[in-house]
């Protein structure tokens, strides 16, 4: 069974920054993509950046110059570095894997990020 767990939630002031890692139970080459969403209350889940096994990233509007995903694959781990927090940026953020074939999604636990002075 595949396990996803995330960590580097926190509260953080307007403007900081935190870093959230998913580490994954097996080899994370074998995800087709990875990626993080969030949730705020009474929202629905939404996306905020990609990785494919490849690199190639993709990001929400809110989410474009402010964050970046990456993933090690020697770890067994993908991050989102969060920079120039916003208030609206608190979310819960949940770590996401895809297999294409057969089709397979993977949700970690989620990690309560609050951004508030």
């Amino acid at each position: 069974q595949v396990r996803l767990v995330e960590s580097g939630g926190g509260l953080v002031q307007p403007g900081g920054s935190l870093r959230l890692s998913c580490a994954a139970s097996t080899n994370i080459f074998s995800f087709n993509d990875m990626g993080w969403y969030r949730q705020a209350p009474g929202n629905e889940r939404e996306l905020v950046a990609t990785i494919t096994r490849g690199g190639s990233t993709n990001y929400a509007d809110s989410a474009k110059g402010r964050f970046a995903i990456s993933r090690d694959n020697a770890k067994n781990t993908v991050y989102l570095q969060m920079n120039s927090l916003k208030p609206e940026d608190t979310a819960v953020y949940y770590c996401n894997a895809v297999v294409m074939f057969p089709f397979s999604n993977y949700w970690g636990q989620g990690t309560q990020v609050t951004v508030s002075s």
